[in-house]
């Protein structure tokens, strides 16, 4: 077990990690210096022989009193993504392993979350069997962000048919707005501009608070710098807006936050520091 944010358990759920791109290409607004001020702030996080930025894709178990809750679902297997060679046709059981770890399987689970339709955080919503994708959590709603789903709907992607639109097509699917609220302790934010329906996730239970960034952060340097801009998200300005407004929050209410991407252990808190906002690890507390 990751935490436990009052009655609520939250495991992680770590697919791959990995060099990924060159911190110059994921900010581009950040400067000719922007690996160096990336180790300043998060040592060990570029890779020595890439030069890359080294991160997890991971989800996030969340066992309540009432609910099992899995907050994304990583790559996943057999997806065509030929962009990134990593992500292509993989054949891994990581993800999976995670969740038995957890004492769980597919069939336990009640919700998968959605932040965002992304490769990276809808891969194992559905699998590869005898040809057809299916769900992978038979007995589970995949909550996922509207705005997002229209997107893609329309461009009939490889990620949509094979991710999303199966799981519409077995009725497991319901479509929801930011504010959505997941049994007693689960609530989604909104934090648009990555993807046009893009959400966090807050965790509230017996006074203690955390909250999940999806993609609204890439990278623990960008609590000190969240004006960077980053290559993939879909409206920047938007994106720096909901990223203050995420770090102002959890600055505020001196919640722990976990960054779906950050680098391991990924848990920390924020602080408000200047005109922007210091990260630290859950180990240094």
């Amino acid at each position: 077990m990751l935490c436990k944010i009052g009655e609520v358990e939250v495991w992680r759920l770590l697919d791959l990690q990995g060099p990924f791109m060159t911190p110059d290409t994921l900010f581009p607004t950040a400067g000719p210096d922007v690996a160096e001020v990336m180790e300043r702030h998060v040592p060990g996080s570029i890779c020595q022989n890439t030069g890359c930025l080294i991160i997890p894709i991971q989800g996030f178990l969340l066992v309540t009193p009432s609910h099992r809750i899995i907050i994304d679902s990583c790559v996943g297997n057999d997806k065509t993504v030929p962009s990134f060679p990593d992500w292509h046709r993989r054949s891994d059981g990581r993800f999976l392993a995670s969740l038995n770890a957890a004492g769980l399987t597919v069939d336990d689970i009640d919700y998968i979350l959605c932040t965002h339709l992304h490769t990276d955080h809808v891969g194992w919503n559905t699998r590869l069997e005898d040809g057809r994708w299916v769900p992978t959590f038979p007995k589970a709603r995949y909550l996922i962000p509207a705005a997002d789903e229209a997107f893609h709907k329309d461009r009939m992607s490889d990620l949509y048919t094979e991710s999303v639109l199966p799981v519409i097509a077995a009725g497991q699917a319901e479509m929801v707005q930011s504010g959505h609220m997941l049994g007693d302790h689960v609530k989604l934010v909104p934090t648009p501009g990555h993807t046009p329906g893009h959400v966090s996730v807050q965790i509230q239970s017996n006074n203690r608070e955390a909250l999940i960034t999806g993609d609204a952060l890439h990278s623990a340097a960008q609590c000190w710098h969240p004006e960077w801009h980053f290559k993939f998200d879909a409206n920047p300005e938007q994106a720096i807006e909901s990223r203050r407004f995420l770090l102002e929050t959890a600055s505020e209410a001196e919640c722990l936050m976990l960054g779906s991407h950050f680098s391991l252990p990924s848990i920390g808190k924020v602080s408000a520091e200047k005109n922007a906002f210091r990260w630290t690890d859950l180990a240094e507390l």
